[in-house]
């Protein structure tokens, strides 16, 4: 049986437009434009995200800078060549687009599920205060042959499980996606800010091989 793709790849945000649309790409005719949005965290803080959406799916009366949203979709990578290296850029490609009501208000802001396999060994290591975390790079399968590299995060326990899982494992996730600021160190020592974005894991599971 065919296994839906859709199943594999989902995320759900509710926030703000931040800024403009900007045009991104063009597919048979079909134009795709770019924006962020602010999406809280149960913190004071905000994921700034963002966002690709085609031009059938924007409604220029209710979708402007400041206006609350609720997307729904896939995260998608892309690799772009800039500095001499290949980089990974991740976006939230929009499948549905509403507003948030009184019902949906209870739900939670950001969630991502994704089912994948695990593409190089995971990275793990303790913080400074002994923090348990670990890097995962996840390979989630797409139509037609093609698949989306997504970088995950895990902490204590979920990180401690995935120290030793083999490149090839399939696991399911589920968390929520978040940007995050660091400070990239040039050749000639000057830095520059720098966004990464990546899937922060709340939920790991192993799926077991059927033979």
């Amino acid at each position: 049986m065919q296994q839906d793709i859709r199943a594999t790849n989902r995320i759900a945000v509710t926030g703000r437009i931040e800024g403009e649309f900007g045009f991104s790409h063009r597919v048979y005719g079909e134009g795709f434009y770019s924006f962020f949005i602010r999406v809280p965290r149960l913190s004071e803080v905000c994921d700034l995200l963002p966002v690709t959406i085609s031009e059938r799916l924007i409604d220029e009366n209710t979708m402007h800078p400041g206006a609350e949203i609720t997307i729904k979709g896939q995260l998608r990578s892309y690799n772009t060549y800039s500095e001499n290296r290949n980089h990974l850029i991740l976006s939230i490609f929009t499948k549905e687009v509403s507003y948030p009501d009184e019902l949906s208000r209870n739900e939670p802001p950001n969630s991502v599920s994704l089912n994948g396999f695990i593409c190089k060994p995971p990275l793990y290591r303790t913080t400074p205060l002994g923090r348990e975390i670990a890097d995962i790079l996840l390979a989630v399968n797409r139509t037609y042959g093609k698949s989306d590299y997504i970088p995950l995060i895990a902490w204590g326990r979920n990180a401690l499980f995935s120290r030793n899982l083999a490149v090839g494992s399939n696991i399911i996730i589920e968390g929520r996606m978040q940007s995050r600021l660091y400070q990239k160190k040039f050749d000639n020592g000057e830095t520059a800010e720098k966004t990464a974005y990546e899937v922060a894991v709340s939920k790991m599971d192993l799926l077991e091989k059927n033979f």
